[in-house]
């Protein structure tokens, strides 16, 4: 007996002769034509399914290994007549589900598959009653039917959506900066103090739509887009300005791209409150752990929410920083930390030393989110706020580690005591009634004396080894002046003892 589930019907088939089928090289040769197929089998049962909602349950039901309602009823019936017989099944998994709820012995080979593709290559001629047409068509229907079941379309989970708005708002940012720039570039040969005075891009766009040429500012009322000050300083800066003069035409060409500017920005923003709309319904946790357009970027980069939740946190920490991670596994260097997880907000609060550590954390937390949001059925996103608040407290902690260390000893030691009243007995303190100092002048001054000996005696002993330190340098030239000045007294005294005493007159006395 041959099951086989096939359009908008159920069938079974007897094979007729099994010698042939054991032959499984050359089994395709008896199905060339529609007479050898009948030759080989035949029709046993055939039952039409009633709409396509029936037909797709049981096709469906085949593709996942599940036994349908109606096919039990059809086995049910078989099993009856024809107990002895065995079952030959395509798919094993729902032959073992037959065989357990039935108590039907089933049979799946080499040989089943190619007598499955033998009765699909003739169909028509095994079945009579249907139109090739009808059969055809029943065959179109139900193969779109089960495509879409495949794709489990739901609109809760359309991460598609997300995709396509984060790159699309990723574009319109490119486009912007580029349109901005040439906004600025092409005015400001025109007015070049306007681009100074105000720095903002969409209100620079707003002011240039409103007025054109600058000699228009005098007259013109700006107050709706710029405030008192900027606009008394636009109007002096325009006429002193120091730009070259442009044509109508010119002007026309710059207010034109001035609305393209403003029709962007309007719809970018429209854009992004779609796509936080959207990241709220589809993955609100990770939205509340690391923002709308990280979470997005994420999905992305990924492919998918699903994808993104196979991926362990490791995978999640380094997601768009897969060349640096590569390049540094090259060139034995150190691994990055972060990828797109580095633009969450908490990974911005850190110090540049803990960015690291919160960006791993922040990564393994996130990890779990996902996974609860693409698997989970809650659409809450209270498990998002408590990984945040997690993260939260440990970037505290780091970032308040050397400044207060919370320990089992400081809470021990912040514990009051019991409080306990001791009557202290004070005694009478008589040293503030005198104001008479208790040492005597005269040995205040004995004791001044002494310092100063001591200091005198110091000065002298430093005098002393100075002179001596002196003293060692100048030996030998001072031994040299004491011999000269030796020698010269003995000389001196040589010629004195030479010398002849002098005549004295002699005096007679009368």
């Amino acid at each position: 007996i041959e099951l086989f589930g096939f359009c908008f019907l159920f069938f079974l088939l007897q094979i007729l002769n099994e010698k042939k089928l054991q032959e499984v090289d050359s089994l395709w040769k008896e199905f060339e034509t529609p007479e050898k197929a009948n030759k080989i089998v035949k029709l046993k049962h055939f039952e039409k399914f009633q709409d396509t909602t029936e037909a797709l349950a049981a096709s469906t039901a085949l593709v996942e290994g599940k036994l349908s309602k109606n096919l039990k009823k059809i086995l049910k019936k078989i099993v009856a007549k024809d107990a002895h017989e065995q079952l030959a099944v395509a798919d094993a998994k729902l032959g073992g589900v037959i065989k357990d709820k039935l108590n039907l012995s089933c049979i799946h080979s080499p040989m089943v598959t190619e007598l499955m593709r033998g009765i699909r290559s003739q169909i028509e001629g095994l079945i009579t009653g249907l139109p090739s047409r009808e059969m055809a068509a029943m065959c179109l229907g139900l193969a779109h039917s089960l495509s879409r079941y495949k794709l489990k379309f739901s609109p809760d989970k359309v991460d598609t959506m997300i995709i396509q708005a984060i790159s699309l708002l990723d574009d319109l940012d490119k486009e912007l900066n580029n349109y901005i720039m040439r906004c600025r570039e092409w005015y400001g040969w025109h007015f070049p103090e306007l681009g100074k005075i105000i720095t903002d891009n969409l209100t620079y766009c707003k002011c240039v739509r409103k007025v054109g040429d600058r000699s228009n500012f005098a007259s013109s009322d700006v107050s709706d887009i710029l405030p008192e000050e900027i606009e008394e300083e636009v109007k002096a800066a325009a006429e002193i300005s120091m730009g070259t003069e442009v044509s109508e035409e010119d002007i026309n060409n710059i207010i034109h791209l001035c609305d393209q500017v403003i029709e962007i920005s309007e719809y970018r923003t429209q854009l992004y409150d779609y796509l936080k709309n959207r990241m709220m319904a589809i993955a609100p946790n990770l939205t509340v752990m690391v923002g709308e357009l990280v979470g997005a970027r994420l999905i992305a980069h990924a492919g998918s929410l699903l994808n993104l939740a196979k991926h362990p946190a490791s995978t999640v920490q380094l997601l768009g920083a897969e060349k640096a991670l590569f390049r540094a596994l090259k060139t034995k260097r150190d691994t990055p930390k972060f990828g797109l997880i580095y633009h969450a907000s908490l990974v911005g609060q850190t110090n540049t030393k803990n960015k690291g550590k919160i960006s791993r954390m922040l990564a393994a937390k996130t990890a779990l989110t996902i996974r609860y949001d693409a698997l989970g059925e809650d659409t809450s996103a209270e498990m998002g706020a408590e990984n945040r608040l997690k993260v939260e407290t440990r970037m505290r902690l780091l970032e308040e580690r050397g400044i207060r260390r919370i320990s089992g000893t400081g809470k021990a030691l912040a514990r009051t005591d019991k409080y306990q009243n001791r009557s202290e007995v004070k005694v009478f303190d008589p040293s503030g009634d005198s104001t008479i100092p208790a040492v005597s002048k005269k040995r205040k001054i004995q004791e001044l004396e002494e310092q100063d000996t001591e200091v005198a005696v110091k000065a002298k002993k430093f005098k002393a080894e100075i002179k001596e330190e002196t003293t060692v340098e100048d030996d030998e030239p001072v031994k040299k002046k004491k011999k000269k000045r030796d020698k010269e007294k003995q000389a001196e005294e040589e010629e004195v003892l030479n010398e002849e005493p002098p005549t004295s007159p002699t005096v007679e006395v009368r």
